[in-house]
């Protein structure tokens, strides 16, 4: 392991490194501008696919690809101040849609397990078996708490540090007793994406019904990925070309037809940000059918800055997208 001898940089310095490795910088100030506000990683890294590469031959043989440290001819950093703007509108129309999901999704838990008793949470007969099951640490072969207790634990931790009004009345006039349908008020799409994966099938299906989603394996997956989406824009992390490592369940054409597309032949096979946007345009139909959020998404998709190395595909978007149905509404 090599130790880290990189010396600081000024902003001037890092603009004649950029430029040293190929960067086209045609105006000064406005680079040391966008250096002092995003800084030099976050810049290249909106940089990074301009960069230049090489084939070689590894040990065995085989082709590879070496990406260098040098910029392809033509690559500028008004190219990657565009991109930097519109990944900023993208997380920023995320968060819009995952607010009316992440509420919605509030409400129809407490609904729906609500429906068993006022604890339902706390009775591992709403839950599958697997939820409520001691576990064996497969590191220290130690005992672990079963996933419901897990997730109990930091749901209290959640109303620990809540200094909202309706937590104080609870605590101080139930002696902290919480209904589930008050729950859920506090809960982040990380809480209920855990709460809704243990849920046993006949509750799961009915809240995934009231969104229009067929089965409880969609509706876990999908809830998953817009956590993961809400959490890369939550943090302000690139998001507009990332691979998902948690990528949503495709279904088959007939069971979500507005989604077909995304399952067709010549769809990419690797999920990129438009199958969570896909997803949540197809949420937001049935929770808020006037808000007008899918038509804001392909018109900020359409409006894909230009680029010498990128374009729209590169956020996955699959073949003849902005015809579909699921964008006019």
């Amino acid at each position: 392991m090599a130790d880290y001898a990189k010396p600081w940089l000024s902003i001037d310095e890092q603009i004649d490194r950029l430029s040293a490795r190929g960067v086209i910088v045609t105006d000064r100030a406005r680079t040391a501008e966008l250096l002092r506000t995003v800084g030099y990683y976050r810049l290249t890294g909106y940089l990074y696919p301009s960069r230049s590469s090489e084939t070689f031959l590894d040990e065995g043989g085989r082709e590879r690809i070496r990406v260098l440290n040098t910029y392809r001819e033509g690559t500028t950093v008004e190219a990657a101040d565009r991109l930097i703007d519109f990944d900023r509108e993208l997380r920023l129309l995320v968060l819009d849609g995952v607010e009316r999901i992440e509420i919605a999704l509030r409400t129809q838990i407490g609904y729906t397990v609500g429906r068993l008793g006022a604890f339902a949470h706390q009775d591992a007969s709403a839950f599958v078996a697997a939820f409520d099951e001691p576990r064996i640490d497969t590191v220290t072969g130690a005992a672990r708490a079963s996933r419901l207790e897990e997730w109990l634990v930091r749901v209290q931790e959640r109303r620990d540090s809540s200094d909202e009004a309706f937590v104080a009345h609870f605590r101080t006039k139930y002696d902290d007793q919480m209904p589930i349908w008050a729950l859920t008020e506090l809960l982040e799409l990380g809480h209920l994406s855990r709460l809704y994966a243990g849920l046993r099938n006949d509750l799961a299906t009915e809240i995934a019904g009231a969104f229009g989603v067929p089965t409880k394996r969609l509706m876990e997956s999908w809830i998953a990925t817009i956590n993961y989406v809400r959490n890369i824009a939550a943090h302000h992390a690139r998001l507009f070309n990332r691979k998902l490592v948690t990528a949503p369940k495709r279904p088959k054409p007939a069971l979500v037809p507005l989604l077909a597309h995304l399952s067709e032949s010549d769809a990419p096979k690797q999920f990129g940000s438009y199958s969570a946007l896909a997803v949540m345009a197809y949420l937001l139909r049935t929770i808020d059918p006037d808000g007008g959020w899918a038509p804001r998404a392909a018109e900020h998709l359409r409006a894909f800055p230009e680029h010498a190395v990128l374009d729209i595909g590169s956020m996955g978007v699959a073949p003849g997208w902005l015809e579909q149905h699921l964008w006019r509404i």
